[in-house]
């Protein structure tokens, strides 16, 4: 394994710890000050800095809204993470729902999150397999 990889996985290790314990603060020190966050192909997302991430991750946590990692998936220079979300506690209908993301990392930071509601639509981006 190159070192590059090797410094990948343990990136990819340590964001699975900050998404499970929803440590927001943990979530920052993997992520570059101009990281961007939104959906696929999106030009101007939502999220354009490290603040507005964490803001977004916060926002959801204090409305309720919980995520558990499901898998953790290294590419080249991606990462694709898997979730279970529960939305908030107001949302109708609730239940558990899959959602993915895409990490492109660079640096050894994310510099990219892309969020995904079909896997192997993510996994196709991520470059990795599309069967978990």
């Amino acid at each position: 394994m190159s070192v590059e990889q090797q410094a990948l996985e343990e990136l990819a290790d340590r964001l699975r710890a900050a998404l499970d314990s929803a440590d927001v603060d943990a979530v920052g020190e993997l992520l570059d000050p101009n990281v961007r966050w939104g959906p696929p192909d999106d030009p101007t997302p939502p999220c354009r800095n490290r603040d507005q991430v964490l803001a977004w991750y916060g926002r959801g946590r204090a409305e309720g809204v919980r995520a558990r990692v499901t898998e953790v998936v290294v590419g080249s220079d991606k990462i694709l993470i898997g979730l279970k979300v529960v939305p908030r506690r107001s949302a109708r209908g609730g239940g558990e729902s899959d959602r993915w993301q895409v990490w492109t990392v660079s640096g050894g930071l994310a510099v990219d999150i892309r969020g995904f509601d079909d896997r192997a639509e993510a996994a196709a981006r991520a470059g990795v397999p599309s069967i978990a």
